[in-house]
């Protein structure tokens, strides 16, 4: 009997994510928004590759991809997304993919291992509708109700006009088999500099970071910016200013040792420079992966837009938009990727939380859950010039498949 086993191959997975970038190509990175053509022709051509990885595709109803395995024995689900952020790069979320892919290629024709590999590209990690939709709606997580009111961020398209546009309106989400799979593992770029500053090549993902998202409004007295004097104005911008001064001042004594927040954006109503700011508003966003810790930042933040009201002349409203409870990543998963480090990357990893978000924490809802992450050049992600040499995506590829066969081992 021929042996059909297939070999590793480093230049097909740099060949799978060229291709990959070469679809909504924008400078050296890519323009891929949620459901947009060069999204949707990116789902196709991961569709038309799973069968060479004994795979069955399907594209669901919000636009996840899924390759399934009539392989009997033990399944792990691995992958990432195939969407960007706005004119942004090309590794976040595509080298989760093809690492998963790869790992299916080689893997699941290898008669002398029990189970396979399944693949998933999960639709919207980026949250250009709303965070993490595809692998939210796969372990129960979005009610059709959530995709009734979902809007784009930057359009304000209803997602299920895009929904129909994309050609998946009246398709059934898949939702998980619990039980189906030994658990779930993804690679991403670590986007930031850890690994790249210490001469790594992998890292071990412990934890995955919750994230708190806030809508934060001032609300002052519209006037004119010419006739108002200023020990009389209500300048809602004003406000909004010294508030994230304040933030800055006071954070840091009650954040803890990896905690960040950011405002994300800023809107001044009705944002002329001849008015003055009636209303403004700012997205506010605090990561940790302590509960306590952002529980504490949000009682403070809280204190001190009362204390700001009660002061004047501006009236400051705090509203929770978004939770994301952080995610441990499972044990086993963790000295699985270790050990394929110390056998392809001479054990050059690190244990690290992860600052950012990701499919997994939703995955380690329902089951055991893990991520490898390998460098980023200078660290940059969202951005077109997010980058990481050809030898260090090869030497992670190696690494993640040979974790998975641990993995499907145990």
């Amino acid at each position: 009997m021929a042996d059909n086993r297939s070999q590793f191959d480093g230049a097909r997975v740099l060949a799978d994510l060229n291709a990959l970038r070469a679809i909504g190509t924008y400078k050296t990175g890519v323009h891929k928004p949620t459901f947009s053509e060069p999204h949707l022709r990116s789902l196709e051509w991961l569709a038309q590759r799973l069968p060479e990885a004994g795979l069955t595709a399907e594209i669901d109803g919000i636009g996840n991809v899924l390759g399934t395995s009539a392989k009997p024995g033990p399944k792990l689900l691995a992958g990432s997304h195939l969407e960007s952020q706005n004119f942004a790069g090309w590794l976040d979320g595509p080298l989760g993919v093809v690492y998963a892919l790869e790992a299916a290629r080689v893997i699941n024709p290898d008669p002398d291992v029990s189970g396979a590999v399944e693949v998933a590209s999960w639709c919207d990690e980026e949250g250009h509708f709303g965070s993490f939709l595809g692998s939210r709606s796969y372990v129960g997580g979005v009610s059709e109700q959530d995709i009734d009111a979902a809007r784009d961020r930057t359009s304000g398209k209803p997602m299920r006009d895009a929904l129909r546009e994309a050609g998946l309106a009246g398709r059934a989400r898949v939702i998980a088999e619990r039980g189906r799979h030994v658990g779930y593992l993804e690679a991403h770029i670590e986007q930031g500099r850890t690994l790249e500053d210490g001469g790594l090549a992998i890292g071990v993902v412990t934890s995955i970071v919750g994230i708190w998202q806030y809508r934060i409004v001032f609300t002052g007295e519209q006037n004119h910016a010419g006739t108002t004097r200023m020990n009389i104005r209500k300048d809602a911008g004003l406000a909004l200013a010294r508030f994230c001064v304040a933030i800055d001042e006071r954070f840091p004594a009650a954040c803890g040792p990896r905690t960040v927040w950011t405002t994300g954006r800023i809107t001044l109503d009705p944002g002329s420079p001849s008015i003055i700011p009636g209303q403004a508003e700012m997205l506010f966003q605090i990561r940790d992966d302590d509960p306590r810790v952002i529980e504490r930042l949000e009682e403070l933040l809280r204190s001190m837009a009362a204390e700001t009201t009660t002061r004047g002349p501006c009236a400051v409203a705090v509203e929770r938009l978004r939770t994301g409870a952080p995610a441990m990543m499972d044990a086993s998963f963790q000295e699985a990727i270790e050990a394929a480090s110390k056998s392809f990357a001479g054990g050059r990893s690190i244990r690290m939380p992860s600052a950012a978000g990701h499919d997994a924490q939703m995955l380690a809802t329902i089951m055991p859950a893990g991520m490898l992450f390998v460098p980023s050049i200078g660290g940059i992600s969202h951005h077109w010039t997010e980058n990481t040499a050809d030898a260090d995506i090869v030497t992670g590829a190696e690494v993640f498949v040979d974790a998975c066969r641990r993995l499907l081992a145990r």
